[in-house]
């Protein structure tokens, strides 16, 4: 399939700014206030599917202004195991205070990877970020996957690994995740479980990308977690390498808008003692291929 990625002198409604070498890009114009025209929004899209992440600075949305312009970029997938905001349910909204010890959703991962239908993409709203500190790191999937030898190549594209929320909902989840937060119990969110390529053909782009990380692959299929783990480890180290990632520093009223299907992302810990909070917008995804 061939990509439909425009070139970035192709934007004539937006302005792109890359943030790094490898994936990452502030836009720049727009009002995400407003009702954005159609073709603003394919530009958007284009950028998207260009940088992996897209970056908004200066913006002041209300739930309900947030929700509208996600919902232009696809389905909107309210979390299946955490509740969301009582006036936009599909909002879910995210505070450290200063006293907790543990960050949400930490160390390099893809969100939801465990259901059967990951998410396609996130968009996180820094509506309360602290001065200094609680970056956001990305990493770029296809470059991951493109520096692999021919070999290992062919050997990834053969196998398929299992993601599950045990790790997170299981035994780890009363220092993971707020008990306020569960809208479900945790016999019910452990259940969560499904089985994906582990080198993954992007639907829009027709590129592959590595799709894997640790933050739930637990083993690759029809192998035991023994088994699995020394070419697991290998690719956890690998898909982080630095030359594959960017890093982005927050302000209030900053978004990020993630590719969930070819990026990898990690919140930096370097906070404690600052409060943040943050919104979070999930967008349903296709079954992998």
């Amino acid at each position: 399939m061939a990509s439909t990625v425009s070139a970035v002198n192709d934007y004539k409604h937006i302005d792109v700014k890359p943030l790094s070498g490898v994936l990452g890009a502030e836009i720049s114009g727009l009002d995400l206030r407003e009702h954005l025209p159609a073709e603003v929004v394919a530009e958007v899209r284009a950028a998207f599917l260009e940088h992996l992440v897209i970056f908004f600075r200066d913006q002041s949305l209300d739930p309900q202004q947030f929700v509208r312009f996600a919902a232009r970029f696809g389905a909107i997938d309210a979390h299946h195991v955490l509740r969301g905001m009582d006036e936009a349910p599909e909002v879910l909204e995210i505070i450290r205070e200063p006293t907790d010890q543990y960050v949400f959703a930490p160390g390099w991962h893809a969100d939801v990877t465990w259901q059967t239908r990951p998410a396609m993409g996130a968009l996180l709203y820094g509506v309360e970020v602290p001065e200094v500190g609680g970056d956001t790191v990305f990493a770029n999937q296809y470059l991951a996957y493109d520096a692999l030898s021919s070999g290992m190549q062919a050997l990834l594209g053969r196998l398929d690994a299992v993601h599950s929320a045990a790790g997170t909902y299981g035994d780890r989840a009363e220092i993971m995740t707020k008990p306020e937060l569960m809208k479900v119990d945790r016999e019910q969110a452990v259940k969560g479980r499904s089985v994906h390529p582990v080198v993954r053909t992007h639907p829009e782009t027709g590129r592959k990308a590595l799709f894997v990380h640790c933050g739930y692959t637990v083993s690759l299929d029809d192998m035991t977690v023994a088994e699995s783990k020394p070419l697991l480890d290998f690719l956890f180290d690998h898909t982080t390498r630095p030359e594959f990632t960017a890093r982005f520093r927050w302000r209030p009223g900053s978004i990020a808008f993630w590719d969930n299907r070819c990026s990898l992302h990690a919140p930096v810990d370097d906070y404690f003692g600052k409060r943040r909070r943050t919104w979070r917008i999930t967008l349903r995804g296709d079954v992998p291929r």
